[in-house]
């Protein structure tokens, strides 16, 4: 072997060696990066941006269960960075997922916060973004939920109530087909017909009154309006129910008093309270609304002198088609909507309605809505009016005799 090809096979060894420490250091590099991804426990970046941005309760956690990253919402169910998720069913999903390496959603109910009174119905999904960390997304459904229970609900009991007088005015009509040779029973039966038919009317006027009111839309016709008027209106369309009843209906408070909304839904609201005060009244008893405006507010009260609420019923009393005293509500042809609709009258006005009540000594409903200025006419013709009172009061000191040093000057 000559001496060049000596030196071309030194040289070929010497770059294969070359490639093969090259390919060496390379893997020994990639090994390296590996198991530190594999064992580290650092949240990118990126991962803590779409946490900080997310409003839904978010975290990450290791194979340990500590918790790495959380978005703000966590803490609303005891998340915290540096704390061990402690919730049992969190970190069997979490464990889960971990195992098979996919992504895993399940519906849970925990507590939120620690508290064992409040627990919420959830939708948790749990991914794997490295060997050692999983995502944790909470997305809390316990409104949706209340919801969509709230509308079988509402379904449900409206076809009870409207089963029960479409079902009287078939019997009766039946009734008086059989009774058709007696006129004094035809008589007695036409006049149930249509206290059931009023009945069913009433029913189906709140039901679609309390759908307009949870409809998204919102207020139809928003202005300023006068609650002068909505009392005076409310009073009013109860004067004759009021009067049958032997019950007196009486206004104080402040006068001149206006909010923004839409006047015919506050005066059915008023108007509902100011029945249902008639209806649980004795005879002889008084009904009182009084406004009172402070603060920015306005306090709508009807109070009545009647049989009160008892305390299991009050946190229920303004559910759809809840009635406290249920003999006396079909006694009274009530629908167990009125409360509901002030309720959610007030609401969509940005305001609410409290209640005082104590069994024997009477109830007060207190609608509190947003307070605003009169409108710019209606504080003129105020103001010239205070003006005129003014004039008046000044003519009539002036053309009384002064008195100086105990004469008549």
């Amino acid at each position: 072997m000559t001496l060049t090809q000596i030196a071309l096979f030194a040289l070929a060894v010497g770059l294969a060696i070359g490639v093969a420490l090259s390919l060496l250091v390379a893997w020994a590099y990639r090994a390296r990066a590996r198991v530190v991804e594999e064992t580290s426990t650092i949240v990118p970046d990126g991962v803590t941006d779409v946490l900080g941005s997310m409003d839904d309760a978010a975290c990450v956690v290791d194979t340990s269960g500590l918790v790495l990253a959380a978005s703000n919402a966590a803490a609303r169910f005891g998340i915290e960075v540096g704390a061990t998720l402690d919730n049992t069913e969190l970190r069997q999903l979490v464990r889960g997922v971990r195992n098979s390496g996919g992504t895993a959603t399940e519906s849970l109910r925990i507590t939120r916060g620690g508290l064992s009174l409040d627990p919420r119905l959830v939708s948790a999904r749990a991914s794997v973004i490295s060997p050692r960390m999983s995502l944790l997304i909470i997305r809390d459904v316990t409104e949706q939920e209340r919801l969509d229970q709230m509308r079988r609900d509402f379904v449900a009991n409206t076809s009870h109530e409207l089963k029960t007088p479409v079902g009287a005015v078939t019997l009766l009509a039946e009734a008086i087909e059989s009774a058709a040779d007696d006129p004094a029973q035809v008589r007695v039966f036409a006049a149930r017909i249509s206290a059931e038919a009023s009945r069913l009317g009433q029913l189906t006027g709140r039901i679609m009154s309390l759908s307009r009111l949870q409809a998204d839309d919102g207020l139809s016709e928003v202005r300023p309006v006068s609650i002068d008027e909505v009392v005076a209106s409310s009073i009013e369309a109860h004067v004759v129910q009021a009067d049958s009843a032997g019950v007196d209906l009486a206004r104080g408070g402040d006068r001149g008093v206006w909010v923004r909304g839409d006047a015919q839904i506050l005066i059915e609201a008023i108007g509902n309270l100011i029945a249902n005060a008639i209806v649980y009244s004795p005879k002889g008893s008084r009904v009182g609304v009084g406004v009172r405006a402070d603060g920015g507010v306005v306090e709508i009260a009807v109070s009545d002198q009647g049989i009160g609420i008892a305390e299991a019923d009050r946190e229920r009393i303004f559910e759809r088609f809840y009635r406290a005293d249920e003999a006396r509500s079909r006694r009274t042809g009530g629908t167990g909507l009125g409360l509901s609709i002030v309720k959610h009258a007030t609401q969509r006005h940005g305001g609410e309605v409290l209640l005082w009540s104590r069994p024997g000594r009477g109830s007060t409903f207190t609608v509190r809505l947003p307070l605003i200025d009169p409108p710019l006419a209606e504080a003129s013709k105020k103001g010239k009016k205070n003006k005129k009172k003014r004039e008046r009061k000044a003519a009539k000191n002036s053309s009384a005799p002064r008195i100086r040093n105990g004469e008549n000057a």
